[in-house]
């Protein structure tokens, strides 16, 4: 039949295939085997379990990367270079003003047409940010005062030079050259320096709407060794802002580690402006109006005495405690546990009443 000399045919090709490899033999077993033993359930040898060597094999680990195979699966997730933290809204809306902010204020800085723009938000080790930068690079280290930590600013070299070129007086239309090899000058760290001055002052007008901060330039670094500010396996939280000034510019990273924006990171879950300390000045009014029909109790404290303990046991009925008081004696009216008023004690009708001669000032909260 014409079924049966196609499968000649394709028996054939494989035969021929099999005989060109030095392994043909044992694969034709093994295709065999396999054959002869899926016979019964069709499950027998395909269902089996592995072993950890082929586990490893199918890994790509090889016999003698020992520390990668005898790691478990979770402490490969642990260890692992992605960051997954919980997003902070209200980081974004304040990187979105730093940039508007930036482009103003650069602008100014260089008298040149400057654009700033956000390239992306992204979170990630502090230890593997530090082996990531692009050397030779500017690190300044900033600490931010009202929160007791520090934070990290990142100039590429690209930037460094379009900064020098344009400050010194550089033609436009013409890029920046880049003179590699070398270490940065006085005169190249005090420009950079002052370019550094301009972003964090914008930083703080950035937070300002959240939290009122002060970020103060703390040093200049080349090695990243000398800029470490957190432990390397501490998360941060990295912003990349792109600086073009025609055909000049470069990268500007800011990296903030989440122990710096510990204080203020109820802020940041706000997914708007005022979500969780907003004011409902109706409520406010409806319940100051209220306070001032409500009834509150005030004692008449005559005199205080001090007795013993045992005195007080041996109390019985129609036992006289003597009160240092006389009838020029002023009382105390007390809400409470705050005395509120001073007055004397006297009669109105068939009442007895209190005059108040003198308002206490509130006592102070500690």
């Amino acid at each position: 039949m014409m079924i049966d000399d196609e499968e000649e045919n394709l028996a054939d090709d494989w035969a021929a295939a099999l005989g060109d490899s030095e392994d043909g033999d044992d694969l034709a077993d093994e295709w065999a085997a396999m054959a002869d033993g899926g016979g019964d359930d069709g499950f027998s040898e395909s269902s089996r379990v592995l072993d950890q060597a082929e586990i490893d094999s199918l890994l790509g680990f090889q016999e003698g990367d020992e520390t990668e195979s005898e790691r478990s699966g979770i402490e490969a997730i642990i260890d692992s270079g992605m960051v997954s933290y919980e997003r902070l809204p209200m980081l974004e809306v304040v990187f979105d003003r730093l940039v508007r902010m930036m482009s103003t204020s650069l602008r100014n800085f260089t008298s040149d047409n400057v654009e700033v723009s956000l390239d992306n938000i992204t979170s990630i080790r502090f230890g593997d940010y530090l082996n990531s930068i692009p050397l030779p690079a500017m690190l300044t280290v900033f600490k931010v005062e009202e929160w007791d930590n520090f934070g990290l600013i990142m100039v590429d070299s690209s930037l460094i030079y379009s900064i020098v070129d344009v400050l010194l007086g550089g033609r436009r239309g013409t890029a920046a050259m880049r003179i590699e090899g070398r270490p940065y000058t006085t005169i190249e760290r005090n420009l950079v320096e002052r370019l550094i001055n301009v972003v964090l002052t914008d930083l703080g007008g950035a937070f300002d709407p959240l939290a009122s901060v002060n970020f103060r330039f703390d040093r200049l670094e080349t090695n990243p060794r000398f800029a470490t500010i957190a432990r390397p396996a501490n998360a941060a939280i990295v912003a990349r802002l792109r600086i073009d000034m025609e055909d000049r510019g470069g990268l500007l990273e800011l990296l903030l580690p989440y122990a710096t924006l510990e204080p203020v990171r109820e802020l940041l879950l706000q997914m708007f402006m005022g979500e969780k300390f907003g004011r409902d000045s109706i409520w406010e009014n409806h319940l100051a109006t209220e306070l001032w029909f409500t009834d509150v109790e005030l004692d008449a404290v005559l005199d205080e005495v001090t007795v013993s303990l045992h005195d007080v046991l041996n109390w019985k009925v129609g036992s006289r405690l003597d009160l240092q008081v006389t009838p020029e004696t002023t009382v105390d009216l007390r809400c409470g546990e705050n005395s509120m008023f001073r007055g004397k004690v006297g009669r109105k009708g068939d009442n007895i009443a209190v005059r108040i001669d003198q308002k206490l000032d509130r006592p102070q909260v500690q």
